[in-house]
C-alpha cells in the first residue's frame, strides 16, 4: 500500500513559500532581487537543489525497478534524463560552480554568455517550460478531476503513473505564477514579481521532485 505523502510538503511548504516570496517582491530592494534572481543566487541554486534531487529519485527508482512493464521503465527513464538536463542547463554544465570562460563562438549564440542551451533559442527555454507548465496544469489538475467526476474514462493499465490530487496546489500556484506574471507585465508599471519566471520554475521543478517521490511509493 502506498504511503501517502505527509501535508507539510505537498500543502504547508508550496504556501508558505509563495507568501514568503511576495513578502521579499514588496520588501526588497531591486538590487538585492536582482542577486537573489542571479545565476549563484538563492532561487537558482534552490531550482538546482530541487530538479537534482528529483533526478536521484528518479534514477534510484528506476534501479529498484523488477518485474515491471517496459513503458513504465521508460517512462522513469526519461523523467531521470529530463531532470539531469535540467539540472546541467540551471548550473551551465559546471560553468557556474568551476567558472571557466565560454568560448568565443559560443558566446555569439549564447545571449547570456553561458554554456548552456537554453539561452540560444526560446525553443530550449521558454517552449519547454511551458511544456512542462502544461504537463503539470493535465497533471495536478485535470487528471484528479476526471478521475473525480469521470471516472473509467482515462485506461487504467496506466494509473499507476496519473499524479494524485494533492499536487494540484503546487500545479495551481505554478499557473496562477504564470497568469499574474503575463498579466503584469501588460496591464501594470511594477509587476508582482520581479523574475516571475524564476519563482515558477521553483513550482514546477517542485511538482517534479513531488510527482517522482510518490511514483516511487506506488512502485517500490
Amino acid at each position: 500500500m502506498e504511503k501517502p505523502l505527509h501535508k507539510v510538503f505537498w500543502l504547508w511548504l508550496p504556501i508558505i513559500f509563495i507568501i514568503f516570496q511576495i513578502c521579499i517582491e514588496m520588501t526588497l530592494s531591486g538590487e538585492m532581487l536582482s542577486q537573489m534572481h542571479s545565476e549563484n543566487g538563492t532561487h537558482e541554486l534552490l531550482q538546482t537543489a530541487i530538479i537534482f534531487t528529483a533526478f536521484l529519485i528518479a534514477s534510484r527508482t528506476l534501479f529498484s525497478l523488477k518485474g515491471h512493464s517496459l513503458w513504465l521503465i521508460i517512462w522513469i527513464t526519461l523523467a531521470a534524463i529530463c531532470s539531469l538536463y535540467v539540472t546541467g542547463e540551471e548550473i551551465s554544465w559546471g560553468q557556474h560552480i568551476l567558472n571557466w570562460s565560454t568560448p568565443e563562438n559560443w558566446q555569439t549564440i549564447n545571449d547570456q554568455g553561458e554554456t548552456n542551451l537554453h539561452n540560444t533559442s526560446s525553443w530550449f527555454d521558454q517552449k519547454p517550460r511551458l511544456v512542462l507548465l502544461a504537463g503539470a496544469v493535465i497533471g495536478g489538475i485535470i487528471i484528479p478531476m476526471l478521475q473525480h467526476f469521470k471516472q473509467g474514462l482515462l485506461p487504467q493499465q496506466f494509473s499507476i503513473i496519473y499524479p494524485p490530487a494533492i499536487l494540484g496546489i503546487t500545479a495551481f500556484l505554478a499557473l496562477g505564477i504564470n497568469l499574474i506574471d503575463k498579466i503584469s507585465e501588460t496591464l501594470i508599471s511594477h509587476p508582482l514579481f520581479a523574475r516571475g519566471s524564476e519563482v515558477e520554475e521553483i513550482y514546477l521543478f517542485y511538482f517534479v521532485l513531488l510527482y517522482l517521490i510518490i511514483l516511487r511509493r506506488r512502485i517500490i
